[in-house]
């Protein structure tokens, strides 16, 4: 009984790992993530047999293991990836959310979305092709979202023989191309994800690789400081007031940690009134806390009374984000209708709530070569680019390579509530 309890709250507290796959179209995404989801043993009999039948459907010699994260009918048809494709597997040591997110150059919308939360991005290059056009807009695209790990799956080894020298080449390219970019952590295994040599066990075709298969990476990259720890923010999304008798006092700010350490104890200010208080007490799922950190959901009791609803922010009083109306971002645009100039949206910043005027749009950027373009400012879907906004009340925000979270906005069409733009603040 005692060993079985254990297991739980062993289970409970075992690491969560999201990470994001991209590449060009047919580098193989989805069937690096069926290969780990297989030899891991993530996967339920009758999804195999599922996956089976559908491969012998189509003429396939051997079970397709795409077919298990490319769910959409038009995904099956035509072998490609559309929408983004959630999968959650767990090993003893850690939890995994994947993102397999689409190839096509139409879909880098879908991409931004997969892999905005991510930790590490999964970047597979086709060993015969080396790197292409998809391959530095996915690199960059990491980049810009700030994902702190890249691993490069020079997959498809199988098809050249497995020859080093394919893999030193396209690892020296590659590692050229990254000094360009703000990338802190770049890691390289040659794998096959349909032989599954280096995915979840170590391939005996390839013994002049010393590093660690793919599984062995993400169970142990190290991720703990890839939230900011520093920075206290504390975004307020509900204020909780039970009014019963045995709560009859109870006030509580709940929301998530968005980033730094809360102690009981902690002088912080409120925000935008400015107040100063004392954190009394901090309640959780589990029980009562002595510290929070991100991303923990919990409810912090204060030592006064103040006014404070969602959309204000707990922070510390020698540390306050930036306060401000007038801000700018690089958007990614998600909508077929063209950002307007002028134009006003709503936004969504944390758990704020506010509407906002293009101002300017500085440039669109060519993410191929990473040039500025000042000549054509039509901005449509899936393009980049920096612009300059007001807000209609002053926004609580640090610049997204300081946090991700306080640092993100989404627009909104008032008209037809579409979300149509995701911006990071610069």
């Amino acid at each position: 009984m005692q060993q079985e309890t254990t297991t739980k709250a062993s289970a409970q507290h075992t690491e969560l790992l999201r990470f994001t796959t991209a590449g060009s179209v047919d580098d193989g995404k989805s069937t690096l993530i069926g290969r780990l989801l297989y030899d891991s043993k993530s996967i339920f009999e009758d999804q195999y047999e599922s996956i089976r039948q559908s491969s012998a459907r189509r003429g396939e010699a051997g079970v397709n293991l795409a077919l298990l994260t490319d769910g959409l009918r038009a995904e099956r048809e035509q072998g490609i990836t559309i929408d983004v494709a959630y999968r959650y597997f767990a090993t003893p040591r850690r939890k995994f959310i994947i993102a397999d997110t689409p190839g096509h150059i139409q879909y880098t919308r879908n991409m931004v979305t997969g892999a905005s939360t991510a930790n590490v991005a999964l970047i597979l290059i086709d060993a015969r092709n080396g790197i292409v056009e998809q391959t530095r807009r996915h690199a960059f695209i990491a980049s810009l979202l700030q994902i702190p790990h890249l691993v490069i799956c020079i997959n498809k080894m199988d098809l050249v023989d497995y020859r080093e020298e394919v893999f030193e080449r396209i690892k020296e390219e590659f590692s050229e191309f990254s000094y360009k970019l703000d990338v802190k952590d770049v890691h390289f295994i040659p794998i096959s994800a349909l032989a599954g040599d280096n995915v979840v066990t170590k391939s005996e075709n390839m013994p002049w690789f010393g590093g660690t298969t793919l599984l062995y990476y993400l169970e142990n990259v190290h991720i703990g400081s890839d939230h900011n720890f520093i920075d206290c923010r504390f975004p307020v999304q509900y204020v909780i007031r039970p009014y019963t008798d045995e709560f009859h006092d109870y006030r509580g700010y709940a929301g998530r940690v968005a980033g730094g350490v809360i102690k009981k104890g902690d002088r912080v200010m409120l925000l935008p009134s400015g107040f100063t208080t004392s954190v009394k007490k901090i309640d959780s799922y589990d029980g009562e806390l002595e510290e929070a950190f991100p991303p923990q959901s919990v409810t912090l009791l204060l030592e006064d009374d103040l006014d404070l609803s969602r959309g204000d922010m707990i922070v510390r009083e020698n540390n306050v984000p930036e306060v401000s109306q007038d801000l700018e971002l690089m958007i990614c645009w998600f909508n077929e209708k063209p950002l307007q100039l002028n134009g006003k949206y709503a936004i969504m910043h944390t758990t704020q709530e506010a509407r906002c005027v293009i101002k300017e749009i500085r440039y669109k950027l060519d993410i191929n070569t990473l040039h500025r373009n000042q000549d054509d400012l039509t901005i449509g879907m899936n393009d980049i680019a920096r612009i300059r906004i007001r807000s209609t009340k002053p926004l609580f925000f640090d610049i997204y390579r300081k946090n991700r979270i306080t640092g993100s906005m989404i627009f909104i069409d008032e008209a037809t509530n579409e979300t149509v733009g995701a911006g990071m603040i610069i």
